[in-house]
């Protein structure tokens, strides 16, 4: 009988202390041999990823949501009788709009879609040079996004654009994401595939980083915020 029960602890004794091996020495050892490194068996980082991916996510519709009340739309009629449609920025509250000259051109009928609506307006000046114009609608607390700071953009950052575009002749908003590519003091280059003139360069915090023009390529070419600026008089 005693001897059963020796027996017992021993047994006891020897598969706790296994298990204690197991865990804290020869597991630890084994999961780290380059044997055992396609299984992942140690920390799995996958996790993390997923949750950095869905905060990125939601961190891009907060912006987008953000951001695009600041963008109106444009229609133009040219004196051929062709029309053109595109975007334009809100920069100020009491209705100063900045878009491109293009869209804007001398002896041309226009029409400002302020969130939706039509609304009266004046064209204050034009830089064909720069392909910019300054427009001024009359209606007053206009939402506007802040402006990005130039000089601390990188390339491979995570960037969206925010429009306007005209289904059935209903000013509808659009939005298109990328990276950047590559920049200048004076343009800004992306990732991005589009055909929106006039819309908005945002960062992923939502503040505006310039205006889209579309080559004859059909790239996008982005005017930075920081020309803008100046041709505003900011």
């Amino acid at each position: 009988m005693i001897k059963n029960i020796a027996k017992i602890i021993a047994i006891f004794i020897i598969g706790l202390v296994g298990g204690i091996f197991s865990e804290q020495i020869l597991w630890p050892y084994l999961i780290e041999k380059p044997l055992f490194e396609k299984y992942e068996l140690g920390d799995r980082p996958i996790f993390l990823t997923e949750t950095i991916l869905i905060q990125e996510n939601t961190a891009l519709v907060e912006a987008i949501e953000k951001a695009e009340k600041s963008v109106i739309g444009i229609k133009t009629q040219l004196k051929t009788g062709k029309t053109i449609e595109g975007s334009g920025l809100t920069i100020t509250s009491d209705g100063l709009i900045v878009t491109l000259a293009e869209l804007v051109p001398q002896g041309a009928t226009f029409t400002f879609y302020v969130d939706g609506e039509l609304t009266s307006f004046k064209v204050l000046k034009r830089e064909l040079k720069e392909n910019l114009a300054l427009i001024k609608v009359e209606k007053e607390n206009l939402s506007t996004v802040s402006f990005a700071n130039i000089g601390e953009i990188k390339r491979g950052q995570r960037v969206f654009l925010s429009g306007i575009v005209f289904e059935n002749k209903i000013p509808q908003r659009t939005a298109n994401q990328g990276i950047i590519k590559r920049y200048n003091k004076d343009m800004i280059y992306t990732s991005i595939i589009d055909n929106l003139p006039g819309s908005s360069l945002f960062d992923i915090e939502g503040n505006v980083l310039g205006l889209n023009t579309v080559n004859k390529a059909g790239e996008i070419e982005t005017i930075s915020i920081g020309t803008i600026k100046q041709f505003a008089g900011f």
